[in-house]
């Protein structure tokens, strides 16, 4: 029978993580020889070596990544035990790592986090903003509980809990050319005009998708190009006379009542509109936090968000 301590697994799953062997030490507290002694013990256990130490960095074998695999479900599991009893006691209790997309965080997190935190003072929620593909691969590796994003991805693995349903609007200037319509149908856009988020961010490709424009054609604007990773930069582009944007309802909420008569333009149906999910593990803990949240989030939003219109073009977003 294999002798193998949970302390052992996870330091290979620390040194996965780090691709460092010092890194991982730093992390588990201990120092590298033990970290690394303890590892070594594990490979002559199993005869088998679990990490290629000639990398730099350090990556896991064939045999070794598997392992590691295996290492982190036994590590969720024996976890899990302990959310078991919170749940029976009914106790909300404990770190919660949130992650958040940056078209969103700004926007949905001050809604919800002071009543959250208010209901559920033993709750310590940990937020950062992190692109998708950021949220999906610490969602794998278990250093995400949650993450707040635009779906469906149709991830191997990932819950997609819907929340809500957001249209996009038109932000423009009170000089654009767009300022004649009174509702904006999709073909009236010139993605030339239209200030984009930088690569990396889903509400890039889907103002792409909304424009019918296929990523890596030319997006040159007149004889400025500029892409940024923030939604209030592009509006302030915008209120310079320059141009565009597309923006999520919920980046509307700070806009003044007199500025969005002037400078929003809502689309004619069906309204391109993006799904807003809580997304977590299939092999995910803390089940009571999770539902707390999305009750808190969902309570939260504004009515306009808490029932998907009747005619919507869900837009969609590449394969991560």
């Amino acid at each position: 029978m294999l002798s193998i301590s949970l302390i052992q697994l996870s330091y290979i799953v620390a040194v996965q993580k780090t691709k460092n062997f010092g890194l991982a030490a730093k992390s588990c507290f201990v120092t590298q020889p033990t970290l690394s002694m303890q590892i070594q013990k594990i490979e002559e256990t199993l005869g088998v070596i679990i990490f290629d130490r000639t990398k730099k960095p350090v990556q896991a074998t064939s045999i070794g990544n598997k392992i590691i695999d295996q290492a982190q479900l036994v590590l969720q599991e024996v976890t899990r035990i302990d959310e078991l009893i919170k749940a029976e006691k009914g106790e909300l209790m404990g770190d919660f790592r949130l992650g958040a997309i940056p078209t969103l965080a700004p926007y949905l997190i001050p809604l919800f986090v002071k009543s959250f935190s208010q209901k559920y003072p033993k709750v310590q929620l940990i937020i950062e903003e992190l692109q998708t593909a950021q949220i999906i691969d610490r969602l794998k590796e278990d250093t995400l509980d949650a993450g707040l994003l635009a779906t469906p991805l149709k991830q191997k693995g990932i819950i997609e809990q819907v929340l809500f349903y957001e249209p996009f609007v038109v932000y423009i200037s009170e000089n654009h050319w767009l300022h004649q319509f009174k509702k904006i149908q999709e073909n009236d856009l010139d993605i030339n005009d239209i200030w984009i988020l930088s690569e990396g961010h889903c509400l890039r490709s889907q103002v792409l998708r909304i424009c019918q424009k296929k990523v890596g054609e030319d997006l040159q604007k007149k004889n400025v190009r500029f892409e940024s990773g923030n939604l209030e930069t592009l509006k302030k582009l915008v209120d310079q006379n320059l141009g565009s944007t597309l923006l999520p309802y919920l980046a509307t909420k700070n806009v003044s009542k007199t500025e969005f008569q002037t400078k929003i333009k809502l689309f004619k149906d069906p309204i391109p509109t993006r799904e807003v999910s809580l997304v977590y593990s299939r092999s995910f803990l803390k089940k009571n936090i999770i539902e707390a949240l999305s009750k808190e989030i969902s309570t939260s939003i504004p009515e306009i968000l808490k029932k998907k219109p009747p005619k919507t073009n869900i837009v969609k977003i590449p394969k991560i």
